[in-house]
């Protein structure tokens, strides 16, 4: 029997998907745990596994196409049940986008599966065989696509193709996007573009980007925030670390201020529960768990792997998590699980010299903790004027769960658990 493989949901979250990679081509043959293509979620890159076993006949998405929503029938398996394995035919395959879904035909036969041709068949001399997408890419960019040598199944021109071909990179998003009257293209968002002279290339945004610009721009649209900010002295943390340093270092342990300051969040939380919540719109949802999302740049963006019960981790245990969850994410194989949930998140730029600044939160969580540089600075100790290691850190909070009172209090909390980090090993 005719089988349909279909776009996957890779996490809870996922409603469309690029397929990045096929590892597959036509005419092969398949088990159930192989691999079959790469597919790009919002947050990393995957790989798709085959549950059915036979033969592939048809690639139906090609390489590299955007936008493939959720169930949408990307190729088909021919059943080894049959008997005997239809070929596949030379037609060309359905591209995803195409106006209307592929209609697939199954009988008791082997017969080949058919489906309607949204492309002309580039080996039919004078049709050429193109995805619609790679076809209003050519027509906005004035490029011939009988010049162009297609790299998808069967020879098909993909939008990759057309992209190579000309100068001036023309998106997926801005090609089906509105013009408007003066005949730019419109992004979608109220804007348009117009590089005029200045000398540019339209780069193309990946996905983990778009979803970054779309919860960002909600949270901040949706999500009253209000920030305190409250200035930590690092002295005693400092002389901490480099002790508990030299007892970890036969164990290839090395802390940073940073597990140090996640540890110190996870705590502040479980001690000022009105803060560890999450907005439900009627409701609210009150952690009794700290989990604690750390943002992490990625060449494609930012991702924030979770350290699951931080409150309760040695330090030991969080250094070595937040630096195997931190590969990983920059590899982009990080699982669903580690990097969506947490009911707090923070972010550290301190490292890159930045003094101070105000995060956005990041939507159902209620809070996010920003950390800028540690420096020397003036401050008074014991009523006496001296130079202490100051650090000031930030707290983003939800107005709609967290009054500023609540929020007040956790600052004090974990100010007080960072000068005084004996409490972190407790």
């Amino acid at each position: 029997m005719s089988i349909e493989l279909k776009m996957p949901a890779l996490s809870p979250t996922m409603e469309e998907g690029t397929l990045a990679r096929w590892l597959v081509k036509e005419g092969d043959t398949v088990s159930s745990g192989d691999l079959i293509a790469e597919i790009e979620t919002d947050k990393a890159t995957m790989e798709f596994e085959a549950v059915d076993e036979g033969v592939i006949t048809q690639l139906l998405v090609a390489e590299g196409t955007d936008g493939v929503k959720v169930g949408t029938v990307i190729a088909i398996i021919q059943g080894e049940d049959d008997g005997a394995i239809a070929a596949p035919k030379a037609a060309a395959p359905v591209a995803a986008q195409a106006p209307k879904p592929a209609v697939v035909a199954a009988a008791p036969a082997p017969a080949p599966v058919t489906a309607p041709v949204a492309a002309p068949s580039h080996s039919s001399g004078d049709r050429i065989k193109a995805s619609p997408l790679a076809k209003r890419i050519a027509a906005n960019s004035g490029v011939d696509l009988a010049a162009i040598s297609g790299t998808g199944p069967n020879g098909r021109i993909v939008k990759a193709d057309v992209e190579r071909t000309t100068k001036n990179t023309v998106s997926a998003e801005l090609v089906e996007a509105r013009p408007t009257a003066d005949n730019r293209p419109s992004t979608g968002s109220g804007l348009t573009v117009n590089g005029g002279d200045i000398p540019h290339e339209v780069v193309k945004l990946s996905n983990m980007r778009k979803t970054i610009a779309r919860r960002l721009t909600e949270s901040k649209q949706q999500v009253p925030h209000i920030y305190l900010t409250v200035d930590v002295r690092l002295d005693a943390l400092l002389k901490l670390r480099g002790e508990l340093n030299a007892s970890l270092e036969p164990r290839g342990i090395k802390l940073s201020v940073n597990d140090m300051l996640i540890k110190a969040l996870g705590l502040a939380l479980i001690q000022v529960p009105k803060c560890n919540v999450s907005f439900a719109g009627d409701t609210m949802l009150q952690y009794s768990r700290a989990d604690i999302s750390v943002a992490v740049s990625v060449p494609t963006g930012l991702i924030t792997p979770i350290v699951t019960d931080a409150a309760n981790k040695s330090l030991s245990k969080i250094s070595t998590e937040i630096a195997e969850l931190a590969a990983r994410a920059k590899e982009g194989k990080l699982q669903p699980h580690e990097y969506q949930g947490g009911t707090a998140s923070i972010s550290n730029m301190g490292m890159m010299g930045i003094k101070q600044f105000e995060a956005v939160i990041n939507p159902p969580q209620a809070m996010i903790m920003a950390i800028g540089a540690g420096e020397k600075r003036p401050d008074i100790v014991d009523d006496a004027l001296a130079i202490a290691t100051v650090m000031s850190a930030t707290g983003s909070f939800d107005h709609r769960a967290i009054d500023g009172a609540d929020g007040a209090q956790l600052m004090k909390v974990f100010k007080e658990l960072v000068e005084k980090p004996l409490g972190l090993v407790a």
